[in-house]
């Protein structure tokens, strides 16, 4: 062995033994409340990768999508291939902009958040996600103080997971886990529109 790869070893060594120290001291296990925001793409699939890692483990699965019910996508048929462990609801219908009607977007969103909160209720869901949730508390439709009160009382092992943009303050106060998803780069300012299998 030459000396730089001794020095390497050593280093790892080093680097192992405090990982594993550090590793020791994260003994707690919950559920989560976690949230997903930024202004970048990417929101709903990192919460539909962590449906499928739960679907992985064989624990159910409970999905509203506040927005996107309007649209066929392809998550939904892939979700739709495990009835047993997956419960999808897209019960939005496009967007405010295109509806064009206040009141009857206050009520499908009441209606959707119904569904969330009765999902987090029911203890055989591991994992309960509100798809474009952020965007219905931005407009009002639903009040922040709602979705907490659920989540604070929900079944000690269920992960919730809030996607969207414009996630709001308090909301990131109470949540474990926030992850904002930062615009760098989108073809879709270049004039490329939604595709398939990239955007749904």
């Amino acid at each position: 062995m030459t000396a730089a790869e001794q020095r390497h070893t050593e280093k790892m060594r080093r680097v192992q033994a405090s990982r594993r120290a550090m590793m020791a001291t994260k003994t707690q296990e919950k559920g989560l409340l976690i949230v997903h925001t930024g202004a970048g793409k990417g929101k709903t699939t990192a919460a539909f990768g962590m449906a499928i890692r739960t679907i992985g483990h064989g624990m159910r699965v409970g999905i509203v999508q506040f927005v996107k019910g309007a649209m066929t996508t392809g998550e939904r048929a892939v979700f739709d291939a495990f009835p047993d462990l997956v419960t999808f609801r897209a019960m939005g219908e496009g967007f405010t902009w295109d509806t064009q009607d206040r009141a009857r977007d206050v009520a499908v969103a009441r209606a959707a958040w119904d569904e969330v909160a009765r999902m987090v209720a029911d203890p055989s869901y591991a994992m309960v996600i509100a798809d474009e949730l952020n965007i219905v508390l931005r407009y009002d439709y639903l009040q922040v103080a709602d979705v907490l009160a659920v989540a604070a009382v929900r079944p000690a092992m269920t992960h919730l997971v809030v996607t969207g943009r414009n996630a709001p303050a308090a909301l990131i106060e109470a949540a474990d886990l926030v992850t904002e998803m930062t615009q760098v780069k989108h073809p879709f300012r270049g004039g490329v529109k939604a595709q398939p299998g990239v955007e749904f």
